[in-house]
């Protein structure tokens, strides 16, 4: 249930709002402060709930500001352009703009973008982004052209996507739009045509958006009163290729077609949005709140005053400009149920507002149209009499179907997504259909590689190896790395074959390839700082001794020594394989884990490891000997990290390994330095162990002693003699 609460409006006599409304109303460093700016000369920065102004600053008669202020949240100072190029930083303390920070820049300024945990980003009108630092570092920098001469930057919005900024704007061209994604710290840019109706080329839509998943969930309100979304990728895979989006009616008719101004929408959660604009063509304009899940109007306000087709949420608060009057609208979105939906639940109703369930015609509704009515749960009519009847989701599963065997990656992909977001009966065997239906078009088409369906599908933990074989095979024929670790993790039933398949491409794939690739990490732990600490401390000292073993103990024996000594001549000029280095690179070392991780039987899994060659086979043996040296450095004898290989698991890789291969290991050169190291180390634990177990003893006895004894109180001190 949603519910719009009583409104009241902020203080405007010394704002001035233009014929376009106000410039913008952005969040400060304080969560109850906003700064607003109007289309003119000013910026005031407001205090929401004593309705009250904290302070006011403009620029000079005849300059105008050109972008919202915006607060710069690492230093509470705020940011603004007057004039398209020229920059201005000041504080509270400061009263007059004229006399605060000032920088000239060499292009103009769209939009001056501020979120929290990164600094201030700068986006010029040719589509050029630059840092706040890096711009005022040399505020004359050439300021490079990104979009074509005719393109013209729309809307924009900066987003922090796991600690990664990422920014989104939208050009239009002709009545064409596009959408372009850049990931701010790699640079890298993706542009997208967005493939919208021939109406939007009369009347231009509006647009907000959020972060779904991997995706940007940018929502748009049509000229035809409708509510699409279209799903941009945030990390594409060809950044070279335009790739053509597809939109999803997400609404229908939630606001007059024929409305040509005072139309906005906003995102407020992931069930609900707000849409500004009159419901009907003879009516007044009305703010309204929709639950998108269950297609129903939650609760609506009249706007007699009209508006500037402006609206801004922060928290739970929403800003309009209603008549002149910049006014602030609290608002409550509950949980979204199908009880809150229909209006089921006690709640109480505000004066002035009206909350309905008002329901979409289902009848008007085609039956499939771009992923609408037919797409998910929450688009199926219920009934009276109805309510056990399962055909609506089968033939929602149905028509998934029939789109996975002709329509492109892209359409299933969108489709697939809202698929899964409902709850279906028949879950686990729908699932096992749609991948079956994918995998049997990869075979017939080579061209057709839907691996976004397939991840998604992956990560629902509802797949295993026997129920898709030929996943994990196609996998292998793409080099698909990341879903065959994503397979390794989830199947708990892969056959041996099949992980000695993927533990051969993980050791043989270049570093250059796994570079730009997504892999989960969780397994890896990072050993750069603890590199520096023991090269530290071994300047200091002149061995190295871990959990009692020295490399060059003196209780080693003289053939021993010997051996070692012979070694070092024979591999003058080789790799030497220092305990402080991983000789993997991490993205590789997180893919050896998956397979270190996965179930296995030692019959069935040798015969395959013979076929590895040599020089993987050294590697992986490399890699498991710095593992086991990581390991015995800790006193809990475990690595750090999230879901790191165990002890016992290394032990089992490395006699497995050896078990398969040692005749071949022990001819080659490089490896004997290696074999030498694991079997001194090896006789060090026992050496160790059996020094423990000639105590075990004493310590029993000492154990029997301290149980017989009554208790001393809550302080004593005891001396315990050992013979």
């Amino acid at each position: 249930m949603a519910a719009l609460e009583e409104e009241f409006t902020l203080s405007t006599g010394v704002l001035g709002a233009g014929p376009e409304g106000f410039l913008g109303v952005e969040q400060s460093d304080k969560a109850d402060q906003f700064l607003v700016t109007d289309s003119g000369r000013t910026v005031v920065l407001y205090k929401v709930s004593d309705q009250k102004p904290l302070g006011s600053w403009s620029v000079k008669q005849g300059q105008t500001i050109t972008c919202p202020a915006v607060c710069n949240f690492q230093t509470g100072e705020y940011i603004v352009v007057h004039d398209h190029k020229v920059l201005r930083i000041w504080n509270n303390e400061d009263v007059n703009l004229d006399k605060v920070f000032k920088a000239t820049l060499s292009a103009e300024v769209h939009r001056i973008h501020s979120v929290q945990r990164t600094e201030p980003l700068v986006l010029f009108r040719r589509g050029a982004a630059r840092g706040l630092e890096a711009l005022l570092a040399e505020p004359q920098q050439n300021i490079e052209a990104v979009i074509p001469d005719e393109e013209v930057i729309k809307w924009s919005e900066f987003f922090m996507v796991f600690k990664q900024p990422v920014l989104v704007f939208i050009t239009e061209k002709h009545g064409n739009y596009f959408a372009y994604v850049k990931l701010c710290k790699s640079q890298r840019l993706s542009k997208y045509t967005l493939l919208f109706g021939k109406e939007e080329k009369s009347v231009k839509p509006t647009f907000t958006a959020r972060v779904d998943g991997k995706f940007i969930s940018l929502v748009s309100l049509s000229s035809d009163g409708c509510v699409y979304e279209t799903l941009i990728p945030i990390y594409s895979s060809d950044t070279e290729k335009i790739q053509k989006l597809v939109r999803a009616l997400m609404l229908k008719a939630v606001v007059s077609g024929g409305a040509r101004h005072g139309t906005a929408i906003t995102i407020l959660d992931q069930d609900h949005v707000a849409v500004l604009g009159p419901p009907l063509p003879a009516s007044k304009e009305c703010l309204s709140i929709w639950n998108i899940k269950f297609q129903t109007l939650q609760t609506s306000k009249e706007l007699p005053q009209g508006t500037s087709g402006q609206l801004w949420y922060y928290g739970e608060i929403l800003f309009m400009l209603h008549g002149k009057c910049l006014t602030v609208i609290p608002y409550k979105c509950e949980v979204s149920s199908l009880a809150g939906a229909l209006g089921k639940l006690k709640h109480t109703q505000e004066s002035g507002t009206h909350s309905m369930p008002h329901f979409v015609n289902w009848e008007t509704c085609s039956e499939y149209e771009l992923g609408s009515c037919s797409a998910g749960e929450s688009r199926t009519p219920r009934r009276k009499k109805m309510e056990t009847n399962l055909q609506p989701e089968i033939s929602g599963s149905k028509q998934l179907l029939s789109i996975i065997k002709k329509d492109s990656e892209k359409h299933i992909e969108v489709e697939l997504r809202k698929f899964l977001t409902k709850s279906t009966p028949g879950f686990h065997t729908i699932i096992g259909d749609i991948v079956t239906g994918l995998l049997g078009r990869c075979k017939a088409e080579p061209s057709f590689y839907p691996r976004n369906c397939l991840i998604q599908l992956i990560q629902t933990r509802v797949l295993s190896y026997s129920l898709c074989p030929s996943l994990m095979e196609i996998a292998l024929e793409h080099t698909d790395v990341q879903m065959l670790q994503l397979c390794l993790q989830h199947f708990p039933d892969i056959p041996e074959s099949t992980t000695c398949a993927c533990l051969k491409l993980f050791l043989s794939i270049g570093d250059d390839c796994l570079r730009d690739i997504n892999i989960n990490m969780e397994s890896v732990f990072d050993y750069s700082d603890t590199i520096q600490d023991e090269k530290k401390e071994m300047e200091e000292q002149t061995e190295v001794v871990q959990n009692g073993f020295s490399p060059e103990d003196s209780s080693c024996s003289n053939d021993n020594q010997q051996l070692s000594k012979k070694l070092k001549d024979e591999a003058k000029g080789t790799i030497s394989f220092p305990v402080t280095s991983c000789p993997v690179a991490p993205k590789r070392a997180a893919l050896l884990n998956a397979v270190l991780h996965s179930a296995y039987s030692e019959t069935f899994l040798l015969p395959h490891l013979k076929d590895i060659p040599a020089k993987h086979i050294t590697l992986l043996l490399q890699y498991l000997y710095f593992l086991y040296l990581k390991c015995s450095a800790n006193a809990t004898m475990t690595l750090p990290g999230i879901s790191p290989p165990t002890l016992s698991q290394i032990m089992d890789w490395i006699c497995l390994l050896l078990d398969a291969n040692f005749t071949v290991i022990l001819m080659i050169p490089e490896a004997k330095r290696l074999l030498l190291n694991l079997y001194k180390f090896v006789e060090s634990q026992i050496s160790v162990y059996s020094e423990l177990n000639k105590i075990e003893a004493s310590f029993r006895e000492l154990q029997k002693l301290n149980q017989e004894k009554s208790s001393s109180g809550l302080y004593s001190i005891e001396v315990l003699e050992l013979f």
